[in-house]
C-alpha cells in the first residue's frame, strides 16, 4: 500500500498537527479548520472555493443537468486511481451520459477516526488531478468525521452541475430497430482490478482500473453525430448486463449482442473465470455503452478508436423486434441465452 501510495502523491504533503483524523477533525473547530486550510482548500483552490462558504453562487447559460453519487470502494487506493479520483470521475461521466459537460462539482467526506493523513493527501491528489483533467471546479462541499468502527476510511459524495451540448437529445425513448450498440473499450477492467487486491483473493496482475473522465470523448462525439447518439450511460455497478436490462426493459425492445464482438483484455478473462464471474455483470469506470442510429455507426467508432481513452471501442450488437424486453447473447460457438439481471452482489463495495 505504501508504494501506491508513494505514486499518487504529486503534490507535497503539509505538516499537519496530526499523522491520523481525530474526532477533532470533525468538531468545527480550530483542527477542523487547520485540516481544510492547509489541505482542502489549498491543494483544490479557485474563485469560488476561494470564499469558503456554505455554498457556491455561479451561472449557468442554457439546459443544465445534474448528478450526485457517493463512493464507498475497497480498497481505497488502487492501481491505476483512488477513490478521490473516481469520485470525480464518476459524477462527471454520469453528467456526460446527460450529454453535458461538467461545470461544478461539490465534495462531501465522512472520514472514519485513524484514518491516516498521508491517505488522506493521497485522496486529495486524486480528486485534484481528476478536476484539472477533467477540466472543472470543486466550488464547496462538507466534512464529517466519525467514531472509529463506524465508517470504513472514507466514503465520499459528490455532486454536480453541467451545460447540456445543444446537439445532445439523449433519451430511451428515441431508440429504433436497427440502431446499434457500441462500448467504449474493454470490459471488466475497474471490478477485477479491484478484486485482485482484496484480502484473501489478491493474484498476480498488472491490471490498472480504467477509471477516467469521459466528458472530452462525448463532447467531441456530440460535436460530430448529434441527435444520431440516442443512449449513453456508463456500466458502473452491474456492469454492462445491467445497463442493456435497464434500457430493454424501458423500450419494450430487444438488444442482441455478439460474445465474440466484446472487447476483454485476456488477463480480464483470464481472472474472471478463475473467479467464476461473468463479465457482462463486472463494474466498468471508464467505459460508456452508446446506441446509435445505423447509418453513422461505422463513423462513429472510426473516430473513437483515434481516441486513447476509447480505442478498443466496438460495436458488439443492434436492437431488434425480437424478444421484447430482453437482452440476447449470441455465444461463440452458436447457441444464444437470455442475459438476466444480475442476482445479488457479485462484487461487494466496487465503487
Amino acid at each position: 500500500m505504501s508504494e501506491i501510495i508513494k505514486m499518487e502523491l504529486q503534490c507535497p504533503m503539509p505538516q499537519f498537527d496530526f499523522d491520523v483524523i481525530t474526532m477533532g477533525h470533525g468538531s468545527g473547530g480550530l483542527l477542523t479548520h487547520r485540516l481544510l486550510e492547509s489541505g482542502v482548500f489549498d491543494l483544490l483552490k479557485n474563485d469560488l472555493l476561494n470564499q469558503q462558504h456554505d455554498g457556491a453562487v455561479f451561472e449557468l447559460l442554457g439546459k443544465t443537468a445534474f448528478s450526485t453519487d457517493s463512493y464507498v470502494i475497497s480498497p481505497i487506493i488502487f492501481p491505476g486511481g483512488n477513490i478521490g479520483e473516481l469520485a470525480v470521475n464518476g459524477t462527471v461521466n454520469d453528467l456526460a451520459m446527460c450529454g453535458a459537460a461538467a461545470k461544478y462539482l461539490s465534495l462531501g467526506f465522512i472520514i472514519e477516526e485513524g484514518f491516516t493523513m498521508q491517505e488522506f493527501w493521497t485522496v486529495l491528489n486524486g480528486i485534484k488531478n481528476a478536476a484539472e483533467n477533467a477540466g472543472i471546479k470543486i466550488v464547496t462541499g462538507d466534512t464529517k468525521v466519525v467514531e472509529k468502527g463506524k465508517g470504513d476510511k472514507i466514503f465520499i459524495n459528490t455532486s454536480g452541475v453541467g451545460t447540456v451540448h445543444p446537439k445532445a437529445a439523449i433519451h430511451h425513448n428515441r431508440i429504433e430497430v436497427g440502431d446499434k450498440i457500441i462500448i467504449s473499450g474493454n470490459l471488466a477492467q475497474h471490478g477485477i482490478t479491484i478484486m485482485s487486491m482484496r484480502k484473501g483473493l489478491e493474484f498476480e496482475t498488472d491490471m490498472v482500473s480504467d477509471t477516467t473522465n469521459l466528458n472530452h470523448i462525448i463532447l467531441q462525439l456530440l460535436d460530430r453525430f448529434g441527435e444520431n447518439i440516442k443512449f449513453l450511460r456508463d456500466p458502473t455497478r452491474g456492469g454492462l448486463a445491467s445497463v442493456l436490462n435497464e434500457v430493454a426493459g424501458l423500450t419494450k425492445l430487444g438488444y442482441r449482442i455478439e460474445q465474440k464482438l466484446l472487447p476483454i483484455d485476456e488477463q480480464v478473462e483470464g481472472a474472471c473465470e478463475m473467479l467464476g464471474l461473468d463479465p457482462l455483470y463486472v463494474a466498468n469506470e471508464g467505459l460508456f455503452v452508446a446506441i446509435v442510429k445505423n447509418s453513422i455507426a461505422n463513423e462513429m467508432l472510426e473516430l473513437m478508436k483515434q481516441d486513447s481513452k476509447t480505442s478498443n471501442a466496438a460495436i458488439i450488437g443492434e436492437v431488434t423486434n425480437d424478444n421484447s424486453g430482453k437482452v440476447i447473447l449470441k455465444s461463440n460457438i452458436g447457441g444464444t441465452r437470455v442475459v438476466n439481471y444480475l442476482t445479488g452482489e457479485q462484487l461487494p463495495r466496487i465503487c
